[in-house]
């Protein structure tokens, strides 16, 4: 591992800050968060009253109502909407328009060498955020891997991961025994979903794990080409062989659900959200942290090169990392806040949702996306499309 890569990693593991994840832990840790709660979550400035509008390229499940009428409503800015359900989805979208037409977009941390390489972001003027309401670890997360040319491109917006999720009236797990490699035994054979990269990582995680292709918990994976493709080989010969436990290939937080709900899948590899949503709701469904570690992912906002509503996009960012947002944003989406004092504000649903998720020592065991190279992320995709096409 060379020393970059181990600052990397050292920075991801800051950022996770494992234990300050526990809600018990992080309760106590940012009980002076009760004063900004008890503050409000904005200001609303007069000059923004009936002015401008803002356009906005999202995850498609990350502002679930009311967080975006809420804002126009206090600041009398009309948000424009862009949905996406992939980051290359979103990658896509900006190259085209060369980051025309979007103020604020929102990258996953991991993606930051490919944003960084393909030029389309906009650095943050620091002084007009409020960056100590953020959660220190989180902060961190953005400015580790981020910060280049000495300035920001990257703050928060919220975190979470990606795991096993199952019908609990189908399937009985338990989170001592289970695995990534749960989704290949014999009984779910046609009932599985998942992604095709991230079952390729997930297969690589489980086979490290057991021995049969150590890889460094897969972080050998981002040293070189050479080296990842020695791994990925034996990885996506195995993917094909299992391809008839395939019952489908999700790519949104819909076709999650749907997939659960709809379409005869039993358990797959997923986002936390979905699952966490269905179950909110009372649904027959539950996900939880496999022992290899769940993966974890940290979405935040950036500014774009073509930003023409650069006061409202400022305005945005302040306005969601308050307390009261943040928590929204967690309540309503199944993900988890990053602002200090929002995990007072989150339900009691929310709260048990993320101990039964994330039981005894699985918060330790979280398994950071590291920072993709744009080689990486090349390859990685020619192998989820062997896979997808087998």
């Amino acid at each position: 591992m060379t020393k970059d890569r181990k600052r990397e990693n050292s920075g991801l593991q800051t950022w996770l800050a494992a234990r300050a994840f526990n809600r018990r832990s992080l309760l106590k840790s940012v009980a002076g968060g009760a004063a900004l709660a008890a503050a409000g979550p904005w200001i609303v400035r007069d000059a923004f009253s009936s002015s401008g509008q803002l356009d906005l390229l999202h995850w498609s499940d990350e502002l679930p109502n009311p967080v975006i009428p809420d804002f126009e409503k206090k600041t009398g800015i009309k948000v424009n909407s862009t949905p996406f359900s992939q980051n290359e989805e979103q990658i896509n979208k900006l190259q085209a328009t060369a980051g025309q037409g979007f103020d604020l977009c929102q990258p996953t941390r991991d993606r930051a060498p490919q944003f960084k390489d393909i030029g389309v972001l906009a650095p943050f003027d620091t002084k007009k955020l409020h960056l100590d309401n953020l959660v220190p670890s989180m902060l961190e997360g953005s400015t580790s891997v981020w910060t280049w040319d000495g300035k920001l491109y990257h703050v928060p917006h919220c975190w979470g991961s990606e795991a096993i999720s199952w019908r609990t009236d189908q399937a009985k797990l338990e989170y001592k025994t289970l695995s990534y490699g749960t989704l290949w035994e014999e009984p779910f054979k046609g009932k599985v979903q998942g992604r095709p990269h991230s079952l390729l990582l997930g297969i690589g995680l489980w086979m490290d794990h057991t021995g049969k292709l150590p890889s460094n918990r897969m972080l050998d994976a981002f040293k070189d080409e050479a080296t990842m493709k020695k791994i990925y080989d034996p990885i996506l010969a195995f993917a094909i062989s299992k391809k008839a436990w395939i019952r489908q290939f999700w790519d949104s937080a819909d076709n999650t659900k749907s997939g659960l709900m709809e379409n005869g899948v039993v358990i797959g590899q997923t986002w936390d959200g979905p699952a966490l949503s269905l179950k909110k709701q009372g649904k027959p469904v539950s996900y939880m942290a496999p022992q290899e570690g769940a993966i974890a992912w940290l979405d935040g906002w950036a500014l774009t090169t073509g930003a023409k509503n650069i006061a409202q996009a400022y305005e945005w960012v302040n306005y969601v990392h308050s307390p009261e947002v943040s928590a929204k944003v967690a309540d309503g989406s199944g993900y988890n806040p990053v602002v200090k004092g929002a995990d007072k504000l989150l339900s009691d649903v929310a709260r048990k949702n993320f101990e039964e998720a994330y039981p005894d020592d699985a918060v330790s065991k979280l398994w950071a996306r590291p920072p993709e190279p744009s080689w990486y992320a090349e390859l990685r995709t020619q192998y989820a499309e062997k896979f997808k096409a087998a």
